[in-house]
């Protein structure tokens, strides 16, 4: 199997060889980590891991620290620069364009569950560079529902205080706390017909699950969901 012009027998075993040495000790090295819930990730089957995204230090600490290989969409613009868009090849992330309805991301996104691998989302589309998520993008709820793949919510705090590149030195002093916290996989429910409210819900309902892991202050626009849910509960 062939993504990006690379073999997946090529990919595979690089993601691994990087993602458990070097990459794996750079994070301890900078960064005071806190893994909350790490068994709720499903050993195999496919798998789409949602989480919030406020830093570019956000993937390199949920790779690292998730015990399955991760396919990753990324945004089309990294894959530009001849030396890092080769690394992200050959890690087999996918790139996407943001913001638009990119059928063909898409199309290879579904490939990727297909074959019951793990894939990574952030539905915000960007980071936030502050606690406080933004509005989602359907991509995400879109691909569950059209694949019954479940969502894993994950949520990562503190990284807005990691500061690239000057951060990677941060083991001379003081190493920012990160809390990363995997929640509990869910379905969404299959509808009869996959109609743009039924989406709109269905990337709600992704949002609190990941809402619900974050403290108050990384909640953003989705304050209020979880007030609501708060309230039914009660």
């Amino acid at each position: 199997m062939w993504r990006n012009g690379v073999p997946d027998l090529v990919v595979a075993p690089w993601y691994w060889a990087n993602t458990r040495t070097w990459a794996w000790l750079l994070v301890r090295l900078n960064v005071q980590l806190e893994v909350v819930g790490r068994e709720n990730v499903p050993p195999k089957g496919p798998l789409i891991l949602a989480s919030n995204h406020i830093t570019l230090a956000d993937p390199p600490i949920i790779t690292v620290e998730t015990p399955r290989r991760i396919v990753w969409m990324a945004k089309r613009e990294l894959f530009r620069s001849p030396v890092m868009g080769a690394l992200y090849r050959l890690f087999g992330c996918l790139p996407v364009r943001r913001f638009e309805a990119d059928l063909k991301a898409l199309r290879e996104a579904r490939n990727v569950l297909r074959r019951g691998l793990a894939l990574g989302m952030f539905p915000e589309g960007t980071r936030s560079g502050r606690p406080g998520m933004g509005p989602a993008y359907p991509g995400t709820a879109l691909l569950a529902l059209q694949t019954g793949a479940p969502v894993l919510p994950v949520a990562i705090m503190g990284t807005e205080n990691i500061r690239l590149p000057e951060g990677l030195i941060a083991f001379l002093g003081k190493k920012p706390k990160v809390r990363l916290i995997f929640g509990q996989p869910f379905h969404l429910a299959h509808p009869k017909r996959l109609k743009a409210a039924v989406v709109e819900e269905a990337t709600r309902e992704i949002m609190l699950r990941i809402a619900l892991l974050l403290d108050p202050p990384y909640r953003g626009v989705y304050s209020s969901l979880v007030e609501e849910f708060s309230q039914r509960k009660g």
